[in-house]
């Protein structure tokens, strides 16, 4: 079965995982995905660039065997931020200076001003200090500190209205333009308080337009003789603290009051004369240019301020590469180039950019410090110039990229594959184990007989991302898929012979120094479900309702196999909001994701523990295809019947008592002789070929009570013979499970103690089963 997770051919399945906490998004429906997964990208600093949503009209080759996706997201790790701009390396968990994408203004705190000692030593600060007009309200402006200033940021609704209507902004504007006649490079006639004041003030009215109201022309045009004069005055262009501090503030101010178009000549003093000796608050002015270049890119007139001063797209490539040495991915020069390639999303800005974009992606490594330099450029080349990678030399990416950064290639088995950007021996021999064990739970729960018919997803393929910034920066280029997410399982054709199934992930950092890989044990259920339960691709699974189980079983192993509580869900037994038979009802588009995960796993659990038949009738549905068949077991058969019982086990579920849960996989048996079993382990990759058998034994001391033997997974089919103390047959035997495919039990009671032998019987040809004993 197929997962299908976008609009492009062939299929893949979401990775919709549970590995660590997270509140997790509801599913996209395939035909809405396009339009609603236009999300931010590899955000450096405070930089809103945007995420890759697909490859140019014309993509570049993919890697072999890998087809082009059709893919959901899977759940955000804790580091995707609200607004879906991660931040790079150190200043990952950084606070955003400024506000999300769309909010035109910012509250970012005023730097240390220098003011005058004898005019803050009686200053009050309330909100009524400032409720006043003329000449009152400038002399309180100016007699109060910077903490004081940033404290009118937080202001009510009420409290705004008293102190930032137009009449009083426009009233501080005036004053900041006749100070600026004689504005000295410090903050001794508190010019920088003044600053500040405005820039409070367009904020608190962009948070609360009605209760301030609406600034109109004359704010607009008193704001512009201020700015007009400040920057105009000699002392404004002097390099040092003194001046920095202040300027950094009215650089700020230009977007605040959304004059970035005006002041492009500004902006591009600043980006030219900032150099690795540059420092303190002349760096901080610097730096206030980013928003000023970054707003200013949503406003017309910018873009045509820009346009008409080819120059300033110059400056801020020139200031890349003079600060070439200084590149670790989080640094300004960085975050002024990724910008310059946001440019290229303007056709009239185009001519002028794409030079200046090609040199730096040429110039600079894909991988390391400058990685997050190239890579975003790379990516507004592609996705905001589409059809013309050839002209930026980028159509081979992918290609280039694997070996650079997936640096580790390790093969866990026939079916399975890990590529890597950094893993230990110890974490890919952890990995490879993890997976094996939960093989053999999953087949132990679903008591499958082998692959649903011509399913080829014979091998997968995980690809671990070192972190989620790692994952941002790499997986859209070389997978070409969506990142705004946890991870990405890529189906193929499972129709296809060789076809390469691949689950694209990233580290949990967040648990480091344990090592996770995100939402690894959710995603390979959804590999084995797809492969052993669900008939088709993942659109035939979906004509009708199977989310509570494709979900809930995805949970409900991801949680039992790890043998971990789960939580959430048991708080939402306790509410009981759903009926079982509405459960049945769950679809991506009618479901929250509460409702599709938490309550996905109870619908699940109750399922296998109170209704084991009717779940081996229902999957013999689901792999047959019989989707109106499995439909009408769950409405009609089963309808209404055991909402009331269901209701009383979530009532007991929710007080701690859920029942029993699968018991996950025994270890792996070591003893040397592989036909020799032990108490509680298992074998993997147990075969036979047709007419032939798998001879097995183990030893039982004295006083055992039962034995059991289990077959699960794999291919073919074998059946189950067991003969105490002499080698087992298909005419030498005590008992005996023949059902079709692998997945048989035989229970003995009070065997005999001493060596005793089982096989399978490979009435088909058989291989990859899993074969436990316990006792």
């Amino acid at each position: 079965m197929s997962h299908i997770e976008s609009a492009a051919p062939p299929t893949a399945r979401p990775l919709l995982g549970p590995e660590a906490p997270t509140v997790r998004p509801s599913r996209i429906p395939t035909a809405q995905l396009g339009r609603l997964l236009t999300l931010a990208f590899a955000f450096l600093l405070t930089l809103g660039l945007f995420a890759p949503q697909s490859r140019a009209a014309t993509p570049a080759p993919q890697p072999q065997g890998h087809p082009a996706p059709r893919s959901f997201p899977l759940p955000k790790s804790p580091q995707v931020p609200d607004d879906h701009r991660p931040v790079p390396g150190e200043t990952l968990t950084d606070a955003q200076d400024s506000p999300r994408a769309g909010t035109p203004h910012e509250q970012k705190q005023g730097k240390a001003l220098r003011s005058a000692p004898s005019a803050l030593a009686a200053a009050s600060c309330t909100p009524a200090d400032f409720a006043r007009t003329g000449a009152a309200l400038v002399q309180q402006v100016r007699s109060v500190d910077v903490a004081c200033m940033n404290s009118l940021f937080s202001l009510d609704a009420a409290g705004a209205a008293k102190v930032f209507r137009e009449d009083q902004m426009a009233t501080v504007a005036d004053a900041l333009r006749t100070a600026s006649a004689t504005y000295d490079g410090t903050n001794s006639s508190a010019i920088g308080q003044l600053v500040l004041f405005l820039r409070v003030g367009y904020y608190v009215q962009w948070r609360f337009p009605n209760e301030v109201g609406a600034y109109g022309t004359p704010l607009k045009g008193a704001t512009r003789g201020a700015l007009d004069a400040f920057f105009g005055a000699p002392r404004s262009k002097d390099v040092s603290q003194a001046n920095g501090e202040t300027l950094a503030e009215a650089v700020t101010l230009i977007d605040s009051a959304q004059e970035n178009a005006r002041y492009t000549g500004v902006v591009k003093w600043l980006l030219n004369g900032f150099n690795p000796s540059t420092g303190g608050a002349m760096w901080s002015a610097v730096d206030n240019t980013r928003t000023v270049i970054e707003r200013g890119t949503e406003l017309p007139e910018f873009i045509a301020a820009l346009q008409a001063d080819p120059s300033f797209a110059t400056a801020m490539a020139d200031l890349v590469t003079r600060n070439a040495a200084g590149l670790t991915g989080g640094d300004l020069a960085t975050s002024i180039g990724i910008q310059l390639g946001s440019l290229v999303s303007f056709p009239e800005l185009r001519p002028q950019a794409r030079p200046l974009v090609k040199d730096l992606i040429a110039r600079y490594p894909l991988v390391g410090a400058t990685g997050p330099l190239t890579m975003n450029l790379a990516w507004f080349a592609e996705n905001k110039d589409k059809g013309n990678c050839a002209l930026y030399g980028i159509c081979d990416l992918p290609t280039r990229l694997i070996p650079l950064v997936l640096t580790v290639d390790h093969t866990c088995g026939p079916t399975l594959r890990i590529r890597a950007q950094d893993m230990s021996a110890a974490e890919l021999a952890g990995t490879c184990t993890s997976l094996a064990n939960q093989d053999a739970f999953f087949h132990s729960l679903v008591k499958d007989g082998g692959p649903v018919a011509g399913d080829q997803n014979q091998r997968l393929e995980v690809v671990v991302f070192d972190s989620y910034y790692d994952y941002s920066l790499y997986a859209w280029s070389i997978y070409d898929i969506e990142v705004d997410n946890g991870g990405m399982y890529l189906e193929g054709d499972p129709s296809k012979a060789g076809n390469q199934a691949r689950f694209i992930a990233h580290e949990a950092t967040w648990e480091r120094p344990a090592f996770q890989i995100w939402n690894l044990n959710h995603e390979y259920t959804h590999y084995l479900d797809g492969r052993f339960d669900m008939a088709g691709d993942f659109e035939a699974g979906m004509s009708t309702p199977t989310v509570w189980w494709v979900e809930g079983v995805a949970e409900y192993v991801s949680y039992t196999y790890r043998n971990v509580r789960y939580d959430d869900a048991i708080a939402q037994a306790a509410k009981g909001t759903y009926k079982l038979s509405t459960l049945f009802d769950t679809t991506y588009d009618n479901a929250d994701s509460t409702r599709v995960y938490n309550w996905g796993y109870l619908a699940v659990r109750y399922m296998l523990q109170s209704h084991p038949q009717d779940m081996a009738t229902l999957l013999a549905k689901y792999r047959a295809g019989d989707w109106a068949g499995a439909r009408t077991l769950l409405t009609s058969t089963i309808g209404t019947r055991y909402d009331a019982d269901f209701a009383a086990w979530l009532t007991a579920c929710g007080a701690g008592q859920c029942g029993s849960l699968q018991q996950p996989p025994a270890p792996l048996c070591t003893q040397a002789d592989t036909r020799q079993y032990d108490k509680d382990c298992r074998r993997d990759g147990v075969a036979a070929t047709t007419g032939n058998y798998s001879y097995m034994f183990v030893y039982l001391p004295a006083g055992v009570r039962q034995l059991t033997v289990t077959s699960s997974g794999g291919t073919g089919n074998g059946d189950l013979y067991y003969n105490g103390s002499s080698w087992a047959t298909t005419s030498s035997y005590l008992a005996k499970s023949v059902n079709t495919g692998n997945g048989e039990t035989l229970t003995i009671s009070d065997p005999p103690s001493g060596w005793v032998f089982f096989s399978l019987y490979a009435q088909q040809g058989f291989d990859g089963v899993s074969v436990t004993t316990r006792y």
